[in-house]
């Protein structure tokens, strides 16, 4: 069943409003979303351009330790960490668990 009074002019001109209110609404959406990429953006901390010319032309970075020939030892009471060894020998089995009480 179709309308009784269609009259597209009238209809074009009564839309006008609301189609419009629309539009503005969805640019202002995606300009504030704009605005806020622009603002986070500005905010970053991007490297130094120093750090950029280093990486670039393949010098090592500076360290900030050093570098010593003398080998560091464990302060008292921290114990050595030993590397694990590789070789043919297996390491030893681990103990057996405790039987649990009954």
């Amino acid at each position: 069943m179709s309308a009784p009074n269609t009259n597209i002019e009238k209809q074009a001109r009564r839309h006008r409003g609301p189609l419009i209110g629309m539009a503005l609404a969805a640019l202002f959406g995606v300009a504030l979303i704009v605005y806020w990429l622009m603002q986070e953006s500005a905010q970053s901390n991007p490297p130094a351009p120093q750090d950029q010319i280093e990486q670039q032309s393949g010098a090592a970075p500076a360290t900030s330790a050093p570098a010593t020939s003398t080998p560091v030892t464990p302060a008292p009471g921290e114990g050595a960490i030993i590397a694990p060894q590789t070789g043919t020998e297996t390491a030893p089995a681990a103990p057996a668990p405790a039987p649990a009480n009954p």
